[in-house]
């Protein structure tokens, strides 16, 4: 091994390591300039869509699930965590109860093939809720739907079955993000 060599060797290394040092550092700056925006819009009361506070009625509700494994019930008890409710387990403890009467997915053909083989989908995600305090009915039964479709082909089956459980968790979403608007807005 000649001078040469190992000097190349020497000075790609340093320069290596220069670079690096320099990305860490735009890294670092990127993270504390994140910081700084996001204390300055929490400083001047800014709040996320979505992020009211629930009311005091709903503090301690009894949450009476159709059934609790779905997306949308998932997601709502969630929710409601992160707004502040604790979810009750015996309906006497609550302050109120939230009844979710209905939660259906369902899938329907669109459109089909020459050959009689479907090629676009429709999914519609309905919810029913209604919510009722220790001594009155505080929200009527509401009912909620959303459809989305989506296109089908059999040649890539598990693409689109996979795309069809996002849409599906997205719709839960989006049903959850209204029914918490519609929670909030109780007195």
């Amino acid at each position: 091994m000649d001078i040469v060599s190992t000097r190349r060797r020497t000075l790609h290394s340093v320069g290596v390591r220069q670079v690096r040092y320099a990305r860490h550092l735009r890294r670092g700056r990127a993270i504390v300039a994140a910081l700084g925006a996001a204390l300055a819009l929490t400083a001047c009361g800014f709040r996320l869509a979505g992020s009211d506070p629930l009311p005091g009625v709903l503090a301690r509700p009894y949450l009476s699930l159709k059934d609790p494994y779905t997306d949308f019930s998932r997601e709502f008890e969630h929710q409601l965590k992160n707004a502040g409710a604790a979810p009750q387990a015996v309906r006497a403890n609550a302050t109120a109860t939230i009844d979710v009467t209905k939660d259906l997915v369902v899938q329907r053909t669109l459109s089909v093939s020459a050959q009689n083989i479907p090629t676009e989908y429709e999914l519609t995600y309905t919810v029913t809720f209604a919510v009722q305090g220790t001594d009155k009915e505080l929200l009527a039964p509401q009912t909620i739907s959303l459809s989305k479709d989506y296109s089908f082909e059999e040649n890539v089956l598990l693409a689109k079955e996979h795309e069809a459980d996002i849409l599906r968790e997205q719709m839960a979403r989006d049903l959850v993000a209204i029914t918490m608007r519609r929670l909030t807005s109780l007195k």
